[in-house]
């Protein structure tokens, strides 16, 4: 890389030997309005420059034929001879539709002209302001269809669940493959939000079926940004935010407690103390930062960008964080007369997270953890810091012997903050190079090839003082517990392609034909040991716990895990244009994977499209109201191979063990038997088990009226999901187990999504876009059974304790995804208890309902999801207001539910004392609690500012900008948030899971030069 620059910079001096002249102007738009940003470059040279906040620029030339080359994003590029002047004013005109946009699709790309599927685009100016975890929160309300939710909140070290044109798996993976730079499964920790060029996101079948078994959920495409012809360039981003509660359960104060106590409605102690838990969790001093520095540059022949990060991410709360830095380099180079090309990028990342406070996705992507429940179970009058005190008639009884309160039939988020380590590492690392050669004009041959690997180490570790580990009924005799799990994944991909274009007359022909080989592979390990006496060695000396020898104590675990699977697949797709009016499109994928059974090793995924521009017709002439008119169709097949390994397989599992005795006796005359292991069959095989298979047609009109002021997309869709993959229960003999994975079931899904744009207005020095992406969509599960293999109804979404009140959803056959499935309430006895309408159409309490009496009371699954974002702009000012909106579906409000019962016991909102006070019975599963979820929320407001720095050479543009997420919400709802989880089977459970919601405001600088 240091030779790279060193020939960057002496090529730039070289080219100063030769005449120059200085040439200056400025560049507008087809308004007169002038265009920051625009690159001007010598063409044939690496010698460039950008223009200003006004347009203007100034760029030394090496001679008085040179060719100045002027190019910016949605403008066409435009060229000017300089000659002898030495003042060169450009006007550049919009492409029209941006139809000359490039749309990336798989395996390559295309203009947005002869795009015949579903695709969305979303460019780096679009891109969500302020801070970011996952890559994926850039676009989050930016893709009609694509539904992305944090139902966590803005926890450092939660998950994001993504859903495209919703669910198409019961078992299977339901999330849109990810393909970053070309490779397939890449890992978002690889992707910073200011290294990422655009998201396209492939959305119909025919538009993902080139990806074969992995397209069934759809396709998001990442382009990452690589370096460009023209002078070295430096940015520097950098923000800082912190996080503010913006929602907070009502539980009652240490006061109200008392009142309580004293009002005969609470039975509890009085401890003389004033505790908020849930404010004492809350870390009001959190700040996030975030860094990134990037240089690119290079001439047209070889081009360079190499950045670096570092940002550290504080939750709002305690003890939780995640500090990461990364890099990521990637190098273009041509060669050979242009006939020859190789790209390559490198990136890695490390990261450091503290799981404490917040809670986590453990090793199975299943968020566990968190401290904020304890709000529940905390007598706010008991104090955090105590003395230990177990005499009677002291005034606080006290078994924590180390300086904590502790809670007879609880425990102490502090003392756990201070005894207890619960840490992950993890490294992520990629790399990725492609080589072509051009054989003759037009026919390319290309080999691609990429590796990843993803580390994680994890560390736990629970001192001897902590509670968990001396009180009186431990198992663990006040010696410490340690634990430790290591995971590594990697991936190795090859993909050598062979691509063929011709054009002749009004004809236009691309061929692709490739093989993709694809080898991944899974590796676990992990133990836990306990019985130390010292907390000198935590973790770090695991052998040396007594429980190895002492089996009074926990017994230790040690496991290992290994899996691995391979994807080959030939494709080919064939696009064919005539007079850039009339588009067809045709690919073919077969793919084997060695997941599937032997019967059904290989499957074909077909696709066609086809797309008419209607408006370069000679019939639209005279129509003035269509700049741009295209009607698109298409039709493909899909798969999904997301499932576990060796599920067509046996596979053997432990069970009993058996005593072998020697042939003679030890010294004492004993006969000490040797324990084998013994192992049996514990799945049933299935050489028949096949993929999912997701066919899908789609018909879409893009559209541009009153010259393009207004442009969009409208797509109306239908899915149908077939061989679904469900364990069905089966008898015992002939097969070996009772249950077996197979193919029989049938998910449908339609729906309806525009994504539309408007230039309101765009005179002077005010300008004004409104963008909106909206959808409706509606599902169902058409079958779950044949004649063979039954299963009436898929239960989940349960409720918990206390009282075992079951599963909140029901999916049946012929009905909706994520059907409310109890009793419908009737109202109260006078004497306060539940009263619930019976099958019959008459009331009966609790004890009186059985199963018969339950029906469908909601759904939790959104049926319309919209988003409007406005952006203005005025001289160097410019703020953007972006609302996302969520409507039609139920909540559940277990918070309420539990909480707002005045017979639950501990602490309880204060809502138990006011609107239901009358309740006199334990918690009970209805309607009651069910309220509409629909809402509408201010969810990301950006005020910037772009400084002028004309005629300075150091800094070519400065832009500080502040921002405010999640800052204000209109809905029906009581609870704290109305954004549950809306993905999957079982959604829309508010699930008591108390990490707070937060408003994030954010300050940042992008600087360039």
């Amino acid at each position: 890389m240091l030779f790279y620059f060193l020939l960057v910079e002496n090529s730039i001096a070289f080219s100063q030997e030769f005449k120059q002249t200085t040439v200056t102007g400025t560049v507008t738009d087809s308004e007169g309005l002038p265009l920051p940003g625009v690159t001007v470059l010598e063409k044939g040279t690496s010698n460039g420059a950008h223009t200003d906040i006004d347009g203007k620029y100034a760029l030394i030339v090496t001679s008085e034929g040179a060719v100045l080359r002027f190019s910016f994003v949605g403008m066409a590029t435009t060229e000017r001879e300089v000659g002898r002047t030495t003042t060169i004013d450009v006007q550049m005109e919009e492409d029209l539709e941006s139809l000359n946009e490039v749309v990336v699709v798989g395996y390559g790309t295309q203009v947005k002209r002869s795009v015949t599927t579903a695709v969305s685009k979303v460019s780096e100016e679009d891109f969500n302001q302020g801070v970011v975890t996952n890559a994926l929160s850039l676009i989050q309300g930016k893709v009609p269809g694509l539904s992305i939710t944090r139902s966590g909140g803005n926890n450092p070290n939660g998950g994001t669940s993504i859903q495209l044109r919703g669910v198409t798996s019961i078992t299977g993976n339901t999330e849109p493959l990810i393909v970053i730079d070309g490779i397939p499964g890449g890992n978002l920790d690889l992707v910073q939000q200011n290294d990422i060029e655009s998201f396209d996101v492939l959305k119909s079948g025919a538009a993902a079926a080139i990806y074969g078994t992995r397209g069934n959920n759809g396709v998001i495409l990442i382009t990452t940004k690589k370096g460009k012809a023209g002078i070295t360039t430096f940015n520097y981003s950098t923000y800082i935010s912190r996080d503010y509660v913006s929602a907070k359960p009502e539980f009652l104060s240490a006061s109200q407690f008392r009142g309580a106590i004293a009002d005969g409605l609470i039975s509890a102690n009085d401890f003389g103390h004033s505790t908020d838990i849930y404010d004492e969790l809350v870390d009001e001093s959190n700040l996030s930062q975030y860094h990134n520095f990037a240089a690119s540059g290079g001439s047209e022949k070889t081009n360079y960008r190499v950045s670096l990060y570092y940002r550290d991410l504080e939750g709002v709360a305690l003890e939780n964080g995640r500090e990461e830095y990364g890099i990521r380099a990637s190098f273009n180079q041509t060669g050979f007369n242009d006939k020859f090309n190789i790209q390559s990028s490198i990136a890695t990342n490390f990261s450091d997270a503290n799981l404490l406070g917040g809670g986590y996705l453990n090793k199975d992507n299943q968020l566990v953890g968190g401290q904020f429940g304890i709000v529940t179970d905390w007598n706010p009058t008991a104090p955090i810091y105590a003395p230990y005190s177990t005499d009677e008639g002291t005034d606080l009884y006290n078994e924590g012997k180390f300086g904590f309160y502790q809670p007879q039939n609880g425990y102490n988020p502090f003392s756990e903050y201070k005894n207890r380590i619960n840490e992950r590492q993890q490294s992520t690392f990629s790399w990725d190079a492609k080589i072509g050669y051009e054989l003759v004009e037009g026919l390319i041959i290309s080999a691609f090839g990429s590796y990843q690997r993803n580390m994680r180490n994890e560390r736990q570790y629970r001192s001897t003082e902590d509670w968990a580990q001396y009180n009186e009924g431990s198992s663990y005799r006040g010696t410490g517990y340690a634990y430790k799990f290591n995971r590594l994944q990697y991936t190795q991909t090859f993909e050598p392609t062979i691509t063929y274009e011709k054009k002749i007359s009004n004809h236009s022909l691309n061929f692709l034909g490739g093989y993709s080989y694809q080898y991944s592979t899974l590796e676990d390990f992990e133990m836990s040991n306990s019985g130390f006496t010292t907390d000198a060695f935590k973790d770090w000396n695991i052998g040396a716990g007594n429980a190895i020898t002492d089996t009074d104590l926990p017994r230790p675990t040690m496991e290992s895990f290994k899996d691995d699977n391979t994807l080959i697949a030939i494709f080919s797709r064939v696009t064919y244009s005539f007079m850039e009016r009339y588009f067809f499109q045709a690919s073919i994928r077969r793919e084997g994977s060695s997941k599937f059974g032997a019967n059904n090793k290989w499957g074909n995924f077909p696709a066609i499209s086809g797309a008419w521009m209607i408006s370069d017709e000679n019939f639209m002439e005279n129509v003035n109201l269509f700049t741009t008119l295209k009607l698109r169709a298409d039709y493909g097949i899909t798969g999904n191979q997301g499932i576990p390994n060796y599920q067509s397989l046996v596979t053997l599992g432990t069970g009993g063990r058996y005593p072998i005795f020697p042939a003679t006796p030890n010294g004492d005359g004993e006969y000490i038997p040797t324990y084998y292991q013994t192992y049996g069959a514990n799945k049933n095989p299935n050489p028949d088990l096949r993929w999912e298979r997701k066919k899908e047609w789609n018909i879409g009109v893009d559209f541009g009226l009153i010259g393009n002021r207004l442009s969009g997309s409208l797509d109306v869709y239908n899915r149908k999901t077939e061989d679904l993959l469900l364990s069905y229960s089966v008898s015992q003999p002939p097969y070996v187990q009772g249950s077996i994975y197979t193919n029989v079931g049938t998910i449908t899904n339609n729906g309806v999504e525009l994504g539309m744009s408007f230039r309101a207005i765009n005179t002077g020095d005010f300008s004004w876009t409104i963008d909106v992406a909206a959808n409706y969509q509606q599902n169902e599960i058409t079958t779950l059974s044949n004649d063979v293999y039954i299963v009436s109804e898929l239960f989940g979404g349960n409720i918990g304790n206390p009282g075992n009140l079951g599963d909140a959803i029901r999916n049946t056959e012929g009905g909706p995804i994520g059907n409310f499935y109890g009793k419908r309430f009737a109202g109260f006895t006078d004497d306060g208890e539940w009263l619930f309408y019976k099958e019959d159409g008459s009331t009966g309490r609790t004890d009186e309902m059985v199963s018969e009496d339950s029906e469908i009371i909601g759904n939790g699954m959104p049926k319309y999801n919209a988003s409007l974002t406005n952006t203005f702009r005025y001289k160097n000012f410019d703020l953007t207001v972006f609302f996302r909106g969520k409507f039609d579906y139920d909540i559940l409000n277990t918070v309420d539910m539990f909480y707002g019962n005045p017979n639950i016991g501990g602490n309880i909102l204060s809502s138990a004392l006011g609107k239901y006070s009358h309740i006199t019975e334990a918690p009970q599963y209805s309607d009651y609690y069910l309220e509409k979820g629909d809402f509408v929320k201010l969810d990301n407001l950006t005020l910037g500012y772009n400084f002028n720095f004309t005629g300075r050479k150091v800094i070519n543009a400065l832009r500080v900008y502040v921002n405010a997420r999640n800052l204000a919400t209109i809905t029906g709802y009581s609870g704290r948030d109305p954004e549950v989880s809306d993905t999957g089977l079982y959604p829309g459970i508010d699930d008591r899971n108390f990490y707070p919601r937060t408003t994030t405001l954010t300050a940042g600088i992008n600087v360039k030069f």
